[in-house]
């Protein structure tokens, strides 16, 4: 299989292009700083889906873990962008649900790989 046809690298492909299109509107002391570590994590989210698609048992679950620490991280940062108005509280919204919703197939990959 693809790793780009798997549903999960889709959702996060789609987030990180919504989420590139509101880092435009950032504030310039918050863009290079707050916006660019979370434009680098779901960067790196993305590189471990495809990563993850190749390995096996023990190797996979462990891609997947680092994985659900970065997507948490991702979540903090941009509370904290919204927070700080850094981003539009309906952007924040739209954002958020992205992440929820491959926060819960993230989720259900992990239970699988562990069962």
């Amino acid at each position: 299989m693809d790793n780009f046809d798997v549903p999960i690298f889709k959702k996060t492909y789609d987030l990180y292009k919504e989420f590139y299109i509101c880092l435009k509107s950032f504030p310039k002391q918050d863009k290079y700083s707050l916006g660019e570590k979370c434009n680098l994590i779901l960067i790196e989210i993305l590189g471990h889906l495809l990563e993850t698609g190749r390995l096996d048992g023990l190797e996979k679950l462990s891609c997947l873990e680092k994985i659900s620490v970065k997507l948490n991280l991702f979540r903090v940062y941009i509370r904290l962008a919204k927070d700080i108005r850094a981003l539009e509280n309906k952007k924040y919204v739209s954002i958020q649900e992205m992440v929820d919703e491959i926060g819960r197939m993230l989720g259900g990959w992990i239970r699988k790989t562990k069962s």
